[in-house]
């Protein structure tokens, strides 16, 4: 008995998207870390106000608990993840309490509690404050802080959780808040930060409340 096979023509653009897909490289996505392990914060530094006194004893400003980074609120200071990145994805929430003051440092510097190292100063601050339903201005959340104005203000109120995605390629910041882009800069046209870093520190703020975040994932997109 002959047996006859059915032949399937497949054109050159199909093949070699075939073999492509076969021979890709790891996908970028799959570059992922996780900054925080959700116990304690290996891996970070405390910079300014590291501990203060309750019930006649010490107690840390920063701390890990519940599978979320916390801040007590107390002074001021950033929490730095002791790792450079020049072009990256960075993915987290952050919780604020009423009238809470926060803020995420990006491409900045060691903090050395002189004013120009702060990262809105020395490179970026990307404001949280709870001020959702307010108009976009330059001090307000996901502004460049004293840089640049969001484009839309999509915090959520007070003790809700926000969703942030920052993108940094070159000088393009691209920013998104619980799904809608705030940001998406090209610092080289802007003559007053042009000449901001490329490459820096993320750090997290503590001024003077309360804040929790959760869910960090940096992608390193450097020789993409």
């Amino acid at each position: 008995m002959t047996r006859r096979f059915a032949t399937l023509a497949v054109g050159p653009t199909l093949l070699f998207a075939a073999l492509a897909s076969i021979a890709s490289p790891v996908p970028a996505d799959e570059k992922a870390e996780t900054p925080f392990n959700g116990k304690d914060l290996t891996g970070w530094v405390v910079e300014g106000t590291a501990t203060f006194e309750k019930d006649g004893r010490k107690q840390p400003n920063w701390f890990a608990q519940e599978g979320e980074i916390r801040c007590a609120g107390k002074g001021f200071g950033f929490l730095r993840y002791d790792k450079p990145f020049a072009d990256f994805r960075f993915t987290l929430e952050y919780k604020l309490v009423k009238n809470g003051n926060s803020g995420i440092g990006i491409r900045g510097v060691k903090y050395t509690g002189r004013a120009d190292t702060r990262p809105s100063f020395a490179s970026y601050e990307l404001q949280i404050l709870d001020d959702g339903g307010k108009e976009p201005n330059s001090h307000g959340t996901m502004s460049l802080y004293r840089y640049v104005a969001p484009k839309a203000m999509a915090a959520r109120k007070a003790g809700e959780w926000n969703q942030v995605e920052i993108e940094c390629r070159g000088p393009k910041i691209r920013v998104t808040l619980n799904g809608q882009v705030v940001q998406d800069v090209d610092q080289s046209t802007i003559d007053e930060i042009k000449n901001k870093p490329l490459k820096g520190y993320l750090s997290l703020q503590c001024h003077g409340s309360v804040v929790a975040f959760r869910n960090l994932e940096i992608v390193d997109l450097t020789g993409e």
